[in-house]
């Protein structure tokens, strides 16, 4: 087989193996036992919340649904698949289970919570029903997409409340970012998480995300004198000029700045911004607005950057900032200080092999927190007397619901919320899928990303701060709950003395 170009061809038409080898190994199982088609149902969620904070953004799903819309393996990916060999250097996988492969389309039924939506540790952000070996396959490639926009939502909605409405945010972080997709899956997660724009140029392209710039410090040294260097800057882009000023000397190069702002102002142009780079921002920031509000340029706006995130962004303002304009760019794309979002993919239901029924299963563990919850679940999101988020409720669909639920805390079962049957709620879960066709039109990214916003700022502030956050009342039906734990009790083994 010929080496592929090692870049150029790294995205191909096809991405069914995007994949972990035990999801085939486990699938080619299924088939080998005639346990392909029996229904099944896997569960796509998180536990912990990530950066220590109170809520989560959910994000990824568009991504999944091209992925998923387009799930096919190509003449190519089964020869590669053929081509695996056992210990013993007898093929992995016979050519019955590949041609199998070859005529496999997706028609699973698959429900989401919306992109943009503020979601919790164990709610499912998908749900995912159909052929057992179908659904298995899926794990992967809905996790690695999944878990890192909604990681990467999450930290841009946290910078977002740092600034404040008003402020924009510009994610400048490829350049820092985990590859060229770890670059542009940021730059798309983090305009729908709040950033205003990118630097991004193929997010530009691709997603239709804003795209800004400035210039770098080589423009500077390339021209020597630091004037000349704005002016010629000022010639190329008249009415979109921002200058990085902090080349030499910070405050000189904003006197310099507005010597040139001045001659463009005579042409009839404006100088848009200054950007500050490094030093003391709090400093700098005010010196440098004084500077040019005194020079008669209060509308020039003050661009910082320099390994920012929500806690120095907050601290900085603190501190009295003149800086209207941020841009992040490492700490947003890397997800500082949380690399990872930690999102599980655990099946729940299966049906009985005699279509009698349903066996709901559950994953056990040392761990309390990893225990899993069975069940067909929904999202229940109860609303208080403002239309605002008041408590989550996870309940299988599959038992009947009573008229008085009561919401209990699977980490303290003494620990319950009454709902009175009159309380307005949202199901979170929504088709996306049926049957393996899509169901109805994914909003825009742009209105994803205003969706987020309105979620955000709907929880309480003590639910977004950042230090030691309200935790938000997310519960199992009691029911469910004592469903649950009969299973476990059944499940676990019990040790003698």
């Amino acid at each position: 087989m010929m080496n592929p170009a090692p870049l150029s061809g790294l995205y191909a038409p096809s991405l069914a193996l995007v994949t972990d080898l035990y999801q085939l190994t486990m699938a080619y199982g299924y088939w080998q036992q005639g346990m392909q088609d029996r229904e099944a149902v896997f569960h796509l969620y998180f536990r912990k919340m990530p950066f220590k904070g109170g809520y989560a953004v959910a994000a990824g799903l568009a991504l999944a649904v091209d992925w998923l819309e387009n799930l096919q393996f190509t003449d190519e990916d089964l020869a590669y698949l053929g081509s695996l060999q056992g210990r013993k250097g007898e093929p992995m996988f016979p050519a019955a289970f590949l041609d199998y492969l070859r005529q496999l389309r997706f028609s699973c039924d698959v429900e989401a919570i919306a992109e943009g939506s503020v979601v919790f540790g164990n709610e499912p952000l998908l749900r995912v029903r159909g052929p057992l070996l179908q659904a298995q396959l899926l794990e992967t490639a809905l996790l690695t997409i999944i878990n890192f926009q909604t990681l990467i939502a999450t930290k841009a909605a946290r910078i977002r409340e740092a600034t404040g409405p008003t402020d924009q945010v510009l994610e400048f972080g490829l350049r820092r970012a985990q590859g060229f997709d770890g670059g542009l899956g940021a730059s798309r997660a983090a305009y729908l998480g709040g950033a205003d724009a990118t630097s991004n140029v193929l997010a530009g392209q691709r997603y239709g995300i804003p795209v800004r710039g400035t210039h770098a410090h080589s423009w500077v040294q390339a021209f020597g004198d630091e004037r000349a260097a704005f002016a010629a800057y000022a010639q190329a882009f008249p009415d979109d000029s921002v200058f990085l000023v902090d080349t030499y000397d910070t405050l000189e190069g904003v006197r310099l700045a507005i010597s040139v702002a001045r001659d463009m102002r005579a042409r009839g142009h404006e100088l848009g911004g200054i950007r500050l780079d490094s030093g003391d921002l709090a400093y700098l920031s005010r010196e440098a607005r004084a500077v040019l509000d005194e020079a008669g340029f209060t509308q020039t706006r003050i661009v910082a950057s320099n390994d920012l995130e929500e806690n120095v962004i907050t601290s900085l303002k603190q501190q009295g900032a003149r800086i209207d304009t941020w841009g992040v760019g490492t700490q947003l794309v890397t997800a500082y200080d949380q690399p990872a979002l930690g999102g599980v993919y655990k099946l729940a239901a299966l049906r009985k092999a005699d279509d009698s029924g349903w066996d709901f299963t559950i994953k056990l563990s040392e761990q309390a927190a990893k225990t899993s919850i069975p069940g067909i679940l929904q999202v229940r999101r109860y609303l208080n007397e403002y239309g605002r988020p008041r408590a989550d409720m996870l309940y299988n669909t599959a038992a009947d619901l009573p008229a008085h639920t009561t919401i209990v805390d699977p980490a303290d079962a003494t620990r319950r919320l009454p709902i009175r049957p009159e309380t307005a709620y949202r199901e979170l879960l929504q088709p996306v899928f049926s049957r393996g066709q899509r169901v109805g039109q994914l909003p825009t990214l742009a209105e994803s990303r205003a969706h987020a916003q309105r979620e955000v700022q709907g929880l309480d502030p003590s639910i977004r701060r950042f230090l030691n956050p309200h935790i938000y009342p997310v519960g199992l039906e009691a029911g469910l709950h004592e469903y649950r734990t009969q299973l476990i009790l059944e499940r676990r083994p019990v040790r003698g003395a």
